[in-house]
């Protein structure tokens, strides 16, 4: 472990302060020192919390000294996005008018991390309203991607992405609806989970009145971290029980062995679009390191993915106008308004009536990638049908975004089927990270992850590249 400790990962980490190699004041200090060295170029912690992170070190060595029993994450850097309650900290969702939204509890996912024993080192930064792949606000201003300037780090849990790619903070909170957590994970070079639905509670007390049905269904807690076996660690502690989410599943994170070889359908045209050379190329990649793991690979697309994609846009923004388009009128900038008016535009928002039957509709679409997957236990897909998309991308107006949610239908499709997908690097392509993400049945984010942790050892740790460069 020559390297400094802000490299280590969480799991290194964590094991290192266990066994009294280090001290968690000795982790959270070199995590702070790095956040002071790069933060300032790419604007990711928006939040600086350096000053409650080392009392939380010291209490968490004097709890080692105690003898007491240590929590999986005893003494890590994490760090939390800026749309979930911490307590004594606004939940502000990038949006100017709720800078004073202060929670006087921590949300399920914040609370879980603490139990583990992490330590939150800042607040990250998103989007207005959590509802774009680009990470600006006027809060906040705009996130840099750490690779690559003039190029989205994602969103809309880019400052997630860039901090930790960065090396500040071991794990990122983030969250998923239409990609947030695995969009940013693949423009910085980075691993996640998208959870299933149901794996990780999730609940905002400052809330005032609850999320849209289908936010509900599709929207997800989970982690980012440079790692697989860190993602992996950091979902484990996420995914505890709290009753404040009566959605919250108490399902075990390991399942049943499967037969061997596992199948792999390898999709790259998923809904009649084809990818990007370059994203083909990353397929490719992935898809011969999962052969040479053991995996039956099979070139197939998964059903109905076009179907999939227009119910996504359907419901989502449906929902949207109904319950939160005053919202956005009110508090939001001309740019998130114009990117919202887009939205709704490119999608086919319907009355109570095609809503009703829009929704009852997703059960058929669920039963064939149901079926699907009893064959094909695993997809191998992209993530987005192109390279990482130049910042702003999204503000030129109604045509562009029409083509950029067909560009990312697989990425979105996935939240309106409710199932785990991970997203793992594969290399870079003219500077900017490449990836790919696997898709697995319903609660089973082990057959995802063990396939990514595959094409992890055939592609190496990415960020360590990005490291050499800052």
């Amino acid at each position: 472990m020559s390297a400094p400790i802000w490299q280590w990962g969480a799991v290194t980490t964590a094991a290192a302060i266990r066994t009294g190699k280090i001290t968690a004041e000795e982790a959270v200090e070199a995590a702070l020192e790095r956040m002071a060295a790069c933060n300032k170029a790419v604007n990711a912690v928006t939040v600086d919390l350096s000053g409650e992170a080392r009392q939380a070190a010291r209490r968490a060595d004097d709890t080692i000294n105690a003898g007491t029993a240590l929590g999986p994450l005893h003494g890590v850097p994490v760090t939390i996005k800026e749309n979930v309650d911490q307590i004594g900290q606004a939940t502000t969702n990038g949006i100017p008018a709720f800078a004073e939204v202060t929670a006087d509890t921590d949300s399920p996912v914040v609370a879980n991390l603490r139990k583990a024993g992490a330590i939150v080192i800042g607040r990250t930064n998103t989007p207005e309203f959590s509802l774009r792949w680009f990470t600006d606000n006027p809060l906040r201003g705009t996130t840099h991607n750490p690779w690559k300037e003039g190029i989205t780090p994602g969103g809309s849990s880019g400052g997630a992405a860039a901090a930790v790619a960065l090396g500040i903070g071991d794990i990122a909170h983030g969250n998923d609806l239409g990609g947030s957590l695995r969009y940013p994970a693949y423009a910085c070079g980075l691993a996640t989970i998208r959870p299933s639905f149901g794996r990780v509670p999730a609940y905002n007390p400052t809330a005032g009145e609850e999320r849209p049905p289908t936010l509900q269904l599709m929207s997800v807690q989970g982690p980012i971290a440079r790692e697989v076996r860190d993602v992996r660690l950091a979902l484990g502690t996420m995914a505890q029980k709290d009753a404040r989410d009566p959605w919250w599943v108490p399902a075990p994170l390991d399942g049943p062995r499967l037969a061997t070889p596992i199948k792999v359908a390898v999709c790259k045209t998923p809904t009649g679009i084809a990818c990007h050379e370059a994203v083909s190329k990353a397929i490719d990649q992935a898809a011969d390191h999962l052969a040479n793991a053991g995996y039956a690979v099979v070139a197939k697309d998964p059903p109905l993915m076009a179907e999939i994609a227009e119910s996504w846009r359907t419901l989502l923004f449906t929902d949207t106008k109904v319950m939160s388009e005053a919202a956005f009128r009110k508090y939001g900038s001309d740019d998130i308004n114009q990117v919202l008016a887009d939205y709704l535009a490119a999608s086919n928002v319907r009355d109570l009536d095609g809503y009703v039957h829009a929704l009852a509709d997703r059960t058929r679409l669920l039963r064939a990638w149901s079926m699907f997957m009893d064959d094909y236990p695993l997809a191998l897909a992209p993530v987005s049908q192109v390279p990482p998309f130049p910042q702003g991308e999204d503000l030129r107006g109604p045509g562009r975004v029409k083509e950029m949610l067909d560009q990312q239908s697989m990425l979105y499709g996935i939240n309106l089927l409710g199932l785990p997908s991970a997203a793992v690097p594969t290399g870079l392509h003219d500077g900017v990270p490449m990836g790919v993400q696997i898709i697995g049945p319903r609660l089973r984010e082990d057959l995802c992850l063990d396939a990514a942790e595959a094409i992890e050892r055939g592609t190496g740790i990415l960020s360590q590249q990005l490291w050499s460069q800052t």
